[in-house]
């Protein structure tokens, strides 16, 4: 029986052999990102390890990892949950993401070559047809894919470290607003490869901050409503 509120066929079972507790541990962060884990969701080791097919000690582990990470809450003689973040929590993480989005599409416009410029329309182009299709799930993974093809494009390393530390905790936050920012998103993206294809830094960052900074606004307006 899977835990409630988990849809069937959320999480397929591990297979063996591998390194089975970062397996596990990737499996449970994927369904917090996704949220298919809702924040404040009680995560009881039992039912987790019967839905992964593995013992208890792996998902143990992994919940006391997810807990040092700040995903997942151990509270004393009640157990784990899925961490609730707070609106300072996110109001942080989501300024860092417009400083390191900002200044990758900055260095975007001033790198990026045609081939690239098309890879981001093409992105662009499944993105608006998932939220057509009301497909929302597809439309955060392309938005994810789409923030970091600039990011490649932007061709700095050690900015592409940072922005991958904050990725996954990005997802988390966008997840519940894509919907609600829906086709407008999409319009913001292709205005930004407007600027990119035209290696015009200035709006390029301009247009990335301003992006940015409607998310922040449409996570605080749903979280606050």
């Amino acid at each position: 029986m899977l835990p409630t509120g988990l849809p069937p066929g959320a999480v397929p079972r591990l297979e063996r052999p591998g390194p089975l507790r970062e397996r596990v541990y990737e499996a449970l962060l994927e369904l917090i990102t996704t949220r298919a884990l809702q924040p404040g969701r009680h995560l009881v080791e039992s039912e987790l390890a019967g839905h992964l097919g593995v013992s208890r000690q792996p998902v143990r582990e992994a919940l006391q990892r997810l807990n040092t990470e700040g995903w997942v809450d151990l509270r004393p003689a009640q157990g784990a949950f899925v961490h609730e973040p707070t609106q300072e929590e996110a109001d942080q993480l989501l300024t860092v993401r417009t400083l390191l989005e900002a200044e990758a599409a900055r260095l975007a416009a001033a790198h990026a070559d045609e081939a690239g410029v098309e890879a981001l329309r093409s992105l662009c182009a499944q993105g608006e047809q998932a939220v057509a299709e009301d497909e929302v799930d597809a439309a955060v993974r392309l938005n994810a894919r789409f923030h970091a093809k600039i990011m490649e494009l932007a061709g700095n390393t050690v900015l592409a470290e940072l922005a991958a530390q904050v990725d996954r905790r990005v997802r988390w936050y966008y997840t519940p607003v894509a919907r609600q920012r829906g086709g407008q998103s999409w319009v913001e993206h292709r205005g930004l490869i407007d600027a990119i294809a035209g290696h015009d830094q200035q709006s390029a960052t301009r247009l990335m901050r301003e992006h940015t900074e409607h998310t922040r606004a449409s996570y605080h307006e749903r979280t606050q409503g």
